[in-house]
């Protein structure tokens, strides 16, 4: 039994109309479905991924404006990692950031892999990952500013600080069935770093990046942070036996929830940080034509009743609306 790499990552914006121009503007990703938060629904749940809403590409948002600023520190997801095809693709991104004034910093090397770290305008701590060559499995969303070679092919991988490896390793080889890979240090040339892999893993979101961070306080979840990190499995048999796996394992694991575009479980390994298992299926495509995907304000069937009250309580997000709004 094994993970089949990322699902989504899911982050949390105070600045939803700024964060639909980063995504879809300067990363070049596709709004694939527009929809709200399904446990507060006065608040967005924007999805950006490739042309087809690929697990394993999905980078989401909760659109929380009156959340403060993310106060960095340990126990927490500190980083999402996507990956490019190649140093021409990086080179291309680095000349990019410098022409759209984007945060970041010098291309460098993680674990004998070329990565270029930077920001979104919120100070998500994000990164790009030369991938080797691995097969992509998705469809590119053409961009015309950013050649279909150099656009972002899903995710390679999260990075998570603890304050000490023996609070969560046993975690992910034990119980997640994680296998450790590498032993290194992170990009300050410093600060202890261990790579697992899900078995077998290759493709899209194969790793976790451990760092063991034990000076730094406790970080405080907001806006520029990670809220949960998923995890793909193909069906919903197979939440069910992973459900019953962590159960007996002895973490405290919700019931299966219909997202309706997936289905997912959710627990925590740590105080900070929260996991989800997600299906992949059914997909985005179960309430759209593809062609359409992230036109409009989509809900979840058990929420439809209430589109009038919901729709008048979001602020409207389209081609429209002007950016200092």
């Amino acid at each position: 039994m094994r993970l089949n790499g990322l699902h989504h990552v899911t982050a949390i914006s105070a600045k939803i109309i700024g964060n639909v121009d980063f995504y879809t503007n300067v990363l070049g990703l596709r709004l694939v479905k527009k929809s709200v938060n399904q446990d507060d629904v006065s608040a967005y749940h924007l999805f950006y991924a490739d042309k087809l809403g690929s697990p394993g590409t999905d980078m989401t948002f909760f659109d929380w404006p009156r959340m403060g600023t993310e106060m960095r520190g340990t126990d927490s997801i500190v980083g999402t990692a996507f990956r490019v095809s190649g140093h021409d693709a990086l080179a291309f991104w680095a000349d990019r950031f410098v022409e759209l004034a984007v945060v970041h910093e010098q291309l460098t090397e993680f674990n004998a892999r070329a990565i270029l770290p930077f920001e979104d305008r919120e100070g998500q701590r994000l990164y790009l990952v030369h991938d080797a060559g691995v097969a992509y499995e998705g469809e590119i969303w053409h961009h015309p500013d950013i050649p279909d070679a150099y656009a972002l092919r899903g995710f390679y991988g999260v990075i998570l600080s603890i304050p000490s490896f023996e609070n969560l390793a046993p975690i992910l080889v034990e119980i997640l069935n994680f296998q450790e890979k590498a032993r290194t240090t992170w990009l300050d040339g410093e600060t202890p770093a261990i790579i697992f892999q899900t078995l077998e893993g290759k493709g899209a979101g194969a790793e976790i990046w451990l760092l063991e961070e034990p000076e730094k306080n406790p970080a405080r979840l907001g806006a520029g942070g990670v809220h949960h990190v998923a995890f793909r499995v193909p069906d919903v048999e197979e939440e069910k036996k992973w459900r019953s796996h962590l159960v007996e394992s002895g973490l405290h694991v919700s019931n299966i929830i219909d997202r309706f575009w997936f289905r997912s479980i959710y627990f925590r390994v740590s105080n900070g940080i929260l996991f989800e298992i997600a299906t992949d299926g059914p997909g985005f495509g179960i309430d759209e034509e593809q062609e359409a995907l992230g036109e409009k304000l989509v809900l979840p069937p058990f929420l439809e009743a209430r589109r009038e009250e919901i729709e008048t309580g979001l602020i409207p997000i389209g081609k429209e609306v002007e950016m200092d709004k």
